[in-house]
């Protein structure tokens, strides 16, 4: 991962920390490229799990993380589809009313109106 660097310090246990610089020796890696890629698998897991995908989803929603979060973690298409949805759930749909009594069925269909029955139906097969 490129870009912009932080400095990050943690308090973590003693053994945590000797493990941790046993296994960068063996691997003959700085301590730093091993917690990184640590950090880095764990988050990569975490966005495959459909629970930790609800939670953020549900955070997206009440606002308590933004769209460039998700993408980052999510990826572009999966933050766009909950883009997407969360706009299409805040939507308030216009209720239609009818300011005058619905028409009656004459006026409506402007005279008689025919009726359905199988006999008429295989007739019109037939002779399409």
């Amino acid at each position: 991962m490129t870009g912009e660097k932080t400095r990050v310090e943690f308090d973590a246990p003693t053994s945590l920390i000797e493990r941790v610089d046993t296994v960068s020796e063996v691997l003959d890696i700085p301590r730093i490229r091993l917690l990184i890629d640590a950090l880095e698998n764990k988050l990569d897991e975490l966005a495959n799990e459909e629970t930790f995908r609800r939670r953020l989803s549900d955070a997206y929603y009440d606002g308590r993380t933004d769209y460039d979060t998700v993408e980052t973690i999510l990826g572009r298409e999966e933050a766009m589809r909950l883009k997407l949805l969360r706009a299409s759930i805040d939507q308030t749909f216009a209720i239609p009313e009818l300011k005058d009594d619905p028409p009656s069925d004459d006026t409506f269909y402007d005279g008689e109106v025919t009726e359905w029955n199988a006999s008429s139906s295989s007739e019109l097969s037939d002779s399409i």
